[in-house]
This record gives C-alpha cells, structure tokens and sequence, in this order.
C-alpha cells in the first residue's frame, strides 16, 4: 500500500458496506453484538491446505480504523442526498474499540470452513470491516500458500528467489508478493522496496543488458593483500586462454563483449562477482569467460560467488556446468571452485521445478517470478465473511448450494494430533461446550456431504485462535516476519505428507460436534 493512500484505508471498501451501515443505522440496528467469520471453501490450487497470511496488515488496519474528515465529505458526495446528516455525524464517532479478532498464528496451515479471523463488536462496525479485511488476506494467504507448494517442491535446501515484481499486479501486488512469498518458503527476493519495508533480504545479479553493452575494457584490479593495482582484464585474458585449452573451446569464438562485461563487474564487485553465462553461447563462450574472470580473482585473493542461467534446459545445463566447475578446481588446484553456487531462472512453474527436481541437478539457487506472484493455478483464494450472532442469536445462510452453507454461532476452533504428533482433524466446537481434552473421547460430526458421526481420541488439542485486538488495541505479542516464516514451516512440518501432496491430497478432516451439528440442524430446519 502507498504511504499517500494509508490514510484513507477505511474507505478501501465497497459502497453497499456504506449503504448497508446506514439501513443498521435507520434501523436503530447499528450497536447490536455481532459476529463474523473470514473463511475459505476449498483449499487453493487443488491443494490440501493454505497458510493463513496478512494478520499483521489486518491489525495495523484496525488500528487505525477511523473516518476523518475528507473521507465523510467524499460520502456524503457519493451517498444518496436523502442521506441524513446525522448519519455522517454518527460516522465521524467511528472507530474499532469496541472490536475483538481472534485469529490463528499467522503462518498457520489452515483448512476450507475453518475461520482464518472471528471479529465481534457492534453491527454497524463489523459489517464495514468486511471488505478491508478480506482485501488484506486473500492475496496474503494464496501468495504464501503458493509459495510454500513451490519451496516443498524444491526442499529444503534449494535457495528461492523471488523475482517477480515486474510481473506483477501493480506496486501494491508486488510489495505483497515479495513479502508473502518470503513467509511461504522463499529466502530472498529482488524487490528492494520489499527489503527495505519488511526486512526480506535481497539478492540481485546483472541483466543480459549490461552483458550486450560492453565491447572492450581497460581497468585495474588491488588484490585484496596487496597495494599495486593489476591490470584485470590483462590477468583475465591469460587465464581465458588456460581455460579455452582445458575445455577444448576454440578461444577465438569467445564473446569479447562478454568478458568485458564479467571483468566490468568484477572490478566493481570482487568479493561479489556472479555471471549472467547465457547472453550468447554457455559453453562456447559463457563458461570459459566467466572461468576466466573467476580464476582471475582468484589469483588477487578473491573468490566468485555464483552463475546465473536463464533459458534452455536448465537441469542439464546445470550437470555441465558444475562438470566445468570440477574440472577447473582440479586442474589449477582451486578447491573451492567445484563447489561455486549455480543459479537458474526462466518462466520456472511448479511442474517445471518439478521436472528439474525428479531429475536430479547441480543446481543451488531458483529464481521464481510470474508463477509465484501471479498464482496462475488459482488467481484467487476465495475467502468470505459471514455473520454468524447477532444479538446473541446464531445465524445461518442455507442456500441450495450446500457449499455456501455457513456454520452458526460463536466458536472454539481445536487441532487434533494423533500419537505421532501429526494433526488429524480441525474440530468447532460451540464456545459454551466444554473444552476438548487430551486423551478424552469425543463425538463429531464430518464435515462434507455424508456428515459423518465419528468418536475420536486426541493424544493432543491445541486451541487454534488467540485474540489479537481488543478495545481497540492489539494485545497480543506480534512476531517478527522471519518468526513468522519460521512458524509456517513449523505448521507444516505437523502435518501428514499425504495432506500436503501437492496432488491429489488426502483430505483433511473438519468436524463439528454433536451439539454444534444438532444446532445447524436445527436451524436448517426452521429456515425452511
């Protein structure tokens, strides 16, 4: 979000919140208690779970949830003109100190028809809430989630790269993307922006621009324990001619351009110098310049830090390239050159990723863009925000889509963990109803067009939510951005891998219990 536009947040909503909000008002409705829910019906991208994202934007939102000034002017302009003042009035007095969101941990996995946030308070509030708040989770939740499918898929000890700004759905898309993706799995991005706003680190290489713009270069080089420049390009060429003899490359079809370049950005960044070796032709001139250069270095006192390829068969490349790298460590005794970092970027989707990953690869770093940004395999989460209470009454949308039925009333939500420590079902139970516990027999009900009657035994509950803001405050201790990557890998790491195949998962289980599942009966029935 812009700095210029933070201030007129309570107004990144849709009218018919505003019309709604005046007919609570007309209504004498607008202080009645309600209850709301945020939740999503199917899990994303044909998927098994989410990652719950954006708790921290929610709250820094309720935080500063007022209507000042020039936004009741620009209502009152849009508002019909048989809106009383005394409406606006009323709106001016407005803010979310009468509140109260419960929330799971940001990062936590999450399921279809579990609510991600339960926001109480007065009618009128909560209902003008809604829109903001599902504008600041759904793209939170879906990047993070996808971004998780993408660091599964890699594991654990590829490094990914987010490079997707320049692809994405504006300022505000690509600021949330670098953010979330980092929650989700991803170690760095390229978006400084991002690292300065949130801390993400940053990581960046050089372009086939800046690789094409050089023809020839004359420059010097100190060695990092010496005071006398070197002529570097000079030290290069030598080494070129070494290199070009080893790999039997013919050393006057090597791009000079491009060992300008390599020696251009070694000059500039000797503790840091990584090549861009797919400009003109990898082996026949790509590797040998960037040996060169990098064997160079050396020689000064320094050491290069990575390749970068960017088309063509990656996996493959990668092989040859790290074959390369072994053989100039072992024929000029530079041990640490076998080991140099290989990174790779182009148009990299899940399944190509997961191609590369079947295949087996010398490959240490992925630069993602479009497909972590954009999520093509689902734009969007999804999420809704359902009233559930008002005025201590439950409340229940039953349509003919069953799908869209909500589940009524004010809820404890509780993870179950089996014996092995995995979770196993997320239970809602009514807030009246005595807890769950340990090693206690409980009857449920499934979720799902069977409604299933089950008893089960958890070797542990945890209860899901926790109030993050009350009285207009948040009371809850807020966790770094890296705890909270560290907590989503955690949740994770608590669930089955059947759950969390990327295809074809086994569901997880929803319940409801008994007393809960007689309530929505009931209340179907009457609805009818």
């Amino acid at each position: 979000m812009e700095p210029g536009r933070r201030g007129s947040l309570a107004l990144l909503t849709d009218l018919y919140q505003f019309t709604m909000a005046y007919g609570y008002w007309r209504a004498g409705r607008q202080r009645e208690p309600a209850e709301f829910e945020l939740f999503f019906r199917r899990c994303p991208c044909r998927g098994g779970f989410a990652l719950s994202a954006g708790l921290g934007e929610c709250l820094a939102f309720l935080r500063g949830f007022r209507l000042r000034e020039p936004e009741i002017e620009y209502l009152q302009s849009v508002l019909p003109s048989t809106t009383e003042k005394a409406f606006f009035d009323y709106l001016r007095t407005m803010d979310a100190s009468e509140v109260t969101v419960s929330s799971a941990p940001e990062g936590s996995v999450v399921f279809a028809t579990v609510p991600l946030l339960q926001v109480k308070g007065p009618l009128l509030v909560v209902q003008l809430l809604e829109t903001t708040l599902l504008c600041l989770v759904n793209y939170a939740s879906l990047v993070a989630t996808n971004a998780a499918r993408f660091r599964m898929l890699a594991g654990p000890d590829k490094k990914l790269l987010e490079l997707g700004l320049r692809r994405a759905q504006g300022p505000d898309g690509g600021l949330s993307a670098s953010k979330y993706s980092y929650i989700g799995g991803f170690d760095w991005t390229s978006n400084v922006l991002a690292g300065k706003l949130y801390g993400v680190p940053v990581r960046g290489t050089v372009a086939h621009s800046y690789i094409m713009s050089f023809t020839s270069l004359m420059e010097t080089l100190k060695p990092l324990d010496g005071d006398e420049p070197v002529d570097f390009l000079p030290l290069a060429e030598l080494w070129l001619q070494r290199v070009c003899q080893m790999l039997q490359v013919p050393q006057d079809r090597v791009n000079r351009g491009e060992l300008a370049a390599f020696v251009s950005y070694a000059i500039a960044f000797p503790h840091n110098f990584q090549g861009l070796v797919d400009t003109y032709s990898i082996m026949g001139s790509g590797i040998p310049n960037f040996c060169a250069v990098a064997l160079a270095l050396n020689q000064l006192g320094y050491r290069a830090i990575g390749i970068r390829v960017d088309s063509g068969d990656l996996g493959k490349q990668a092989r040859e390239i790290r074959q390369v790298l072994r053989t100039c460590s072992a024929n000029f005794q530079v041990p640490w050159f076998a080991a140099i970092p290989i990174a790779v970027s182009n148009d990299i989707s899940e399944r190509s990723l997961e191609e590369l990953m079947q295949e087996g690869n010398e490959i240490d770093m992925i630069g993602i863009g479009t497909n972590v940004v954009t999520c093509p395999l689902q734009p969007s989460l999804g999420c809704v925000y359902k009233l559930v209470k008002v005025n201590g009454r439950p409340k229940l949308k039953l349509t003919e889509d069953e799908e869209k039925m909500t589940i009524p009333g004010s809820k404890v939500v509780y993870r179950l963990y089996d014996a092995t420590g995995l979770a196993f079902m997320d239970l809602m139970a009514l807030e009246e109803e005595p807890p769950a516990g340990a090693g206690q027999e409980v009857a449920v009900r499934l979720l799902g067009r069977s409604e299933e009657a089950r008893r089960v035994t958890p070797m542990a509950v945890e209860i899901l939510h926790r109030t993050y803001f009350k009285d207009g405050q948040v009371c809850q201790a807020l966790p770094s951005l890296l705890e909270v990557k560290s907590h989503a890998q955690a949740s994770l790491s608590l669930l089955s891998p059947a759950h969390k195949r990327l295809q074809d998962p086994e569901p997880y289980q929803v319940a409801v219990t008994e007393k809960l599942y007689f309530l929505l009966s009931d209340l179907r029935r009457s609805s009818r």
